[in-house]
């Protein structure tokens, strides 16, 4: 394949993610039922797959597979297909489903387009702020159409640090004690509730960093690509990519610190 014809194809993909999240998030904003109910739950009975959840990743795939037949889907609801083209479709079709389901404004329909296991594009969209964040490999980062950078990183006690949760009662125990470790050598910590937006506020200089343990591919996929194109550093454990056990985003100088904190504190276990 030659750069044309790769260019092609992010250009495509890019294109593509763009028009499902910009379809999803259109039908999940202006579509949400009063009577919003729980359809299941996902690892505890505190988190809830919606009934909008399923019928936004429908509609995601749905698309991708009338537009790209051949392609593979990973999708936070069920959606799983190999696919024979080489690239891999990551979805979350709602990030931070207790927030929508909730009525709160930080939630985002996340999209990420893998090939040959390398991410080539990311696009996460969020209705209620009226902003789109998306990256391509090597193109940089783009809120709706204005560039975005990471802040430059400041001393470490003046970071605003942001994280999240898991739904288990006992990882959320561990969370805490973690976070009662840091809280006093930062400058404060937010809690938004949605990996992708943190990893876009990362990547706008809305926060100086972001941490989290027990993320799955879904979640961080589109947001990884949007903060490491607009200048950040990201990663788990020292020596080690973003996975489940930890995802560390942050800029060069402030990265380091902060991942080095966070395997002294043991943010990367329960």
């Amino acid at each position: 394949m030659t750069d044309t014809a790769d260019d092609r194809l992010v250009a495509e993909l890019l294109e593509l993610a763009l028009e499902a999240a910009h379809r999803a998030g259109d039908f999940l904003h202006h579509s949400r039922p009063a009577d919003l109910g729980v359809a299941a739950t996902k690892s505890s009975a505190v988190d809830v797959v919606t009934e909008m959840d399923i019928a936004s990743e429908k509609l995601i795939t749905g698309l991708l597979a009338d537009r790209r037949p051949d392609d593979g889907v990973l999708g936070e609801e069920g959606a799983s297909v190999a696919g024979t083209s080489g690239v891999q479709w990551v979805i979350d079709p709602i990030d931070g489903t207790v927030n929508y389901l909730y009525g709160l404004p930080s939630w985002a329909v996340s999209i990420a387009a893998r090939k040959d296991g390398e991410t080539l594009v990311g696009v996460v969209h969020a209705p209620v702020r009226g902003e789109t964040y998306r990256a391509a490999l090597g193109g940089g980062t783009f809120v709706n159409d204005r560039p975005a950078r990471v802040r430059p990183a400041p001393a470490f006690g003046l970071a605003l640090v942001g994280t999240g949760f898991g739904y288990l009662a006992e990882r959320r125990a561990r969370q805490a004690e973690v976070l009662r470790e840091l809280v006093p050598e930062v400058r404060d910590i937010r809690r938004g509730g949605s990996a992708a937006i943190d990893l876009c506020d990362v990547a706008t200089g809305r926060l100086d960093a972001y941490y989290e343990r027990g993320l799955n591919h879904w979640d961080y996929a589109a947001g990884d690509l949007i903060a490491r194109e607009a200048g950040a550093l990201t990663g788990g454990r020292p020596g080690e990519p973003l996975s489940p056990e930890l995802t560390v985003a942050a800029p060069p100088g402030l990265f380091e610190a902060l991942q080095a904190r966070l395997e002294d504190l043991g943010a990367w276990h329960d």
